[in-house]
């Protein structure tokens, strides 16, 4: 599954509303002067933002949007008066609109600040629920506690080793396992480089001290791998042997009964 990372570098990447791989279109912001006489008005920033568009009342939120951006009170933007003397442009922040769900993020700087968004790869779609379920916990984490990230991840690894048939208390036995089973070894490999098995290995759940970034994003991309690897795979290749004709995949099983063991 290709992942692309929210930036303001691209004109396309997986939408932090929807997930979705998509076209991105950016806007410059404005603000417009409110007079003594007014006071600021706050809207529902989500709800806003989650308007699909469907007739010129969905274009009139979104451009509430843009006009009220300042109320948002985020820090960082510069405003500088336009001629106009009421507008001011606003400088270091911007918006982007997904082409599939047509919500809208905010950008201060190359910083996504809404919504709350993780750059941490997608769970793939066959992953276990009770895996999928700490995985996306630590997903949503990683930025500020990396270590509580990685921490989340051993565990997700761990129960995502039951499933596949371990017994779900040694880690370093149940990959062991899953090699044995058609584990690419080299997974195996790049697991005892980020000491999840070994020795000297962190028990699932506990947090190591000298964990970072590095370390919990090998482990995000490492349970996806396995999870392809070990789910996703099989299962492709099941479907396509049960949508073969009748009389083949008879076939095909004789001639396997009659090969000598």
């Amino acid at each position: 599954m290709r992942f692309e990372a929210p930036a303001t570098t691209k004109t396309a990447f997986n939408c932090p509303h929807c997930n979705a791989l998509a076209a991105q279109s950016w806007f410059e912001c404005r603000a417009e002067g409110m007079g003594p006489q007014k006071t600021p008005t706050f809207i529902d920033l989500e709800a806003a933002s989650t308007v699909v568009r469907k007739d010129h009342e969905d274009d009139a939120q979104w451009e509430k949007l843009k006009r009220f951006i300042d109320d948002l009170q985020l820090g960082g933007p510069i405003f500088e008066q336009s001629s106009s003397y009421t507008h001011y442009n606003i400088h270091h922040m911007h918006l982007a609109r997904c082409f599939n769900c047509r919500a809208a993020s905010v950008w201060i700087d190359n910083k996504l600040i809404y919504p709350p968004s993780s750059d941490a790869p997608i769970a793939t779609e066959d992953m276990p629920a009770d895996v999928k379920r700490d995985y996306t916990e630590a997903a949503e984490i990683v930025n500020l506690s990396p270590r509580g990230a990685a921490a989340l991840l051993r565990l997700s690894l761990q129960r995502l080793c039951k499933h596949l048939g371990g017994d779900g208390r040694d880690i370093n036995k149940d990959i062991g396992s899953l090699v044995a089973k058609g584990l690419d070894t080299r997974i195996q490999m790049a697991l005892d480089v980020v000491r999840v098995v070994g020795n000297n290995a962190v028990h699932p759940g506990q947090i190591a001290i000298d964990d970072d970034r590095s370390v919990a994003f090998k482990l995000f991309g490492l349970i996806n791998l396995i999870v392809e690897k070990m789910i996703s795979e099989p299962k492709h290749i099941n479907a396509l042997f049960e949508n073969l004709p009748e009389g083949a995949r008879k076939g095909i099983e004789q001639r396997d009964k009659s090969r000598p063991s």
